[in-house]
């Protein structure tokens, strides 16, 4: 406290160098784990396209199936 009555506010302590490395490594893993699993789902979709095609030509081909024997 100073002689007028005033609080002293410390300084803030700064961060060592090894902190700061640490902090920044820990942010280049995060965003490099961030876009692994980004690309493990856009990997999974791109599988999941032809099966899904696939999937749309057989539920076409047995509705046409239907109408076809429906006709008959």
């Amino acid at each position: 406290m100073t002689t007028q009555g005033e609080f002293v506010v410390p300084p803030a302590p700064r961060a060592s160098w090894p902190l700061r490395l640490g902090v920044g490594a820990a942010l280049v893993a995060a965003i490099a784990g961030g876009l692994a699993v980004a690309a493990l789902f856009l990997w999974v979709a791109s599988i999941l396209i032809p099966v899904a095609l696939v999937a749309g030509l057989v539920a076409y081909a047995a509705f046409r199936f239907q109408m076809w024997r429906l006709r008959r």
